[in-house]
């Protein structure tokens, strides 16, 4: 009896089988091995309606397998080298993903993914215009299908590009492809796509790694070339493919762009030795913030970072006016005594997910007084009073001013970022709110 119920029941609880669109072949997944190098297939599409296609790519699983972000990459070529590398990776990214800022910057990863893999070559121009000599079977569609004589970018369209991929080449990483090595629309259906890894999704396009060895880290650590070729097709967007460049003439904010995220971090203020004041650049991404904080921080117990996305605005030292204060991009708070860190970012400039990670930023106006922190509160020492020594006989006990804002929310420590429940006993009443003078103005604290 049994050998005839437990066969009933796994055909039973078995997810059902989901059919292949007509005209989809699908072909057998082959894992290469270390010892060969995987196939770099021409970009053929199989002839299957959009609609047919959306429905077989939708039911392609993702991979299960780990997702780790790629290294950053960092050009390190000649100036006229860099340029051509530049428009390479920015006209890629315009004319696969459009003017799409986060599909740019997918683009960009899987095309220094690309550079750095044993399998393709190794320049950024070389990866991009693989293939372009052939009518077919070129590695990106644009490159061989006439697309760059048919459209062209706005001025502003390129400038966006390029400023991606400065970023892209000082290091800035897409993390969401991960190792990504291919993609392609959703409403098309390469050969190549059922033997891959799909690892991810940005809008419509899928992203894919190949299986086994070839799609891990450790297969990306090909040593990149430094030198970039010319391609005529660009001559039209750049003088960087037309003859030789002026390397005397071009601006180095031009190539260089703004600082990554990993970058930004800069050095504990002379006035607080556990506080830092960096700019940051958002086209890192607000969700690297953190990690530049706690980097700069390092091990310390306690530490206070506060960031601007514009160089303009990040103040030299503390104490904060009231503009830096209300332009104030990214904080960070760590109190290991208290067991407490804290993240929060200005939402006027960054959407996030949860209100709890948003700045409550306060104005200050009130004029400078002179206040004593209360029992409980960490107090900021200050530097010693030019002439005298640090406990020297006579000398006169240094003090600071800071102006502040008392309101209900300000919290005990004279922080104004934290936002509380109502009834939270670190909420001073309104009658007897008596705020503590602290270097700092949207920093989360504990009480």
């Amino acid at each position: 009896m049994l050998l005839v119920a437990v066969p009933a029941v796994i055909v039973t609880m078995m997810p059902p089988v989901r059919p292949v669109p007509k005209g989809v072949a699908v072909l057998p997944q082959r894992v290469v091995p270390p010892t060969e190098l995987p196939p770099v297939e021409p970009v053929q599409f199989q002839s299957v309606d959009p609609d047919d296609a959306k429905a077989f790519n939708a039911n392609v699983p993702f991979s299960t397998l780990p997702n780790p972000p790629a290294r950053p990459f960092r050009f390190s070529g000649s100036t006229d080298a860099r340029l051509r590398a530049i428009d390479c990776l920015a006209v890629a990214q315009l004319y696969e993903a459009g003017d799409d800022t986060e599909g740019e910057r997918a683009v960009a990863q899987v095309v220094l993914n690309r550079v750095r893999h044993p399998a393709f070559p190794k320049s950024v121009c070389g990866v991009v215009f693989q293939g372009s000599d052939r009518s077919t079977g070129c590695q990106f569609s644009f490159s061989c299908d006439g697309a760059l004589t048919r459209w062209r970018p706005s001025p502003a369209a390129w400038k966006r590009a390029r400023e991606v991929a400065i970023a892209a080449l000082n290091g800035s990483v897409f993390a969401k492809v991960g190792y990504a090595t291919h993609y392609h629309t959703d409403w098309v259906v390469p050969y190549w796509s059922a033997s891959l890894d799909k690892i991810a999704a940005v809008k419509t396009h899928l992203f894919f790694r190949w299986t086994g060895w070839w799609g891990t880290p450790a297969a990306f650590l090909r040593t990149v070339s430094g030198s970039e070729p010319n391609i005529a097709a660009l001559g039209g967007l750049s003088s960087a493919h037309v003859g030789e460049v002026d390397v005397a003439n071009v601006n180095p904010a031009e190539i260089n762009g703004a600082p990554t995220a990993g970058e930004a971090a800069g050095s504990p203020l002379s006035i607080d030795p556990n506080s830092f004041l960096v700019t940051l650049d958002p086209r890192a991404g607000a969700d690297s913030f953190p990690a530049v904080a706690t980097k700069a921080c390092g091990a310390r117990d306690y530490c206070k970072l506060m960031a601007w996305t514009d160089k303009a605005h990040t103040p030299a030292n503390l104490p904060l006016g009231q503009a830096q204060i209300a332009t104030m991009s990214f904080s960070y708070l760590r109190d290991k005594a208290h067991g407490y860190e804290k993240a929060l970012w200005n939402c006027a400039q960054f959407k996030r997910a949860s209100k709890g990670e948003c700045m409550k930023l306060q104005v200050l106006g009130l004029p400078q007084t002179t206040t004593t922190p209360p029992p409980g509160t960490r107090p900021l020492t200050p530097p010693p009073v030019t002439g005298t020594a640090p406990g020297k006989p006579g000398a006169p006990p240094p003090t600071m001013t800071f102006s502040v804002k008392p309101t209900s929310a300000t919290a005990p420590d004279g922080l104004i970022g934290v936002r509380r429940k109502p009834g939270d006993s670190a909420t001073l009443p309104k009658a007897t709110a008596t705020p503590t003078p602290r270097p700092t103005a949207s920093l989360p604290e504990r009480p």
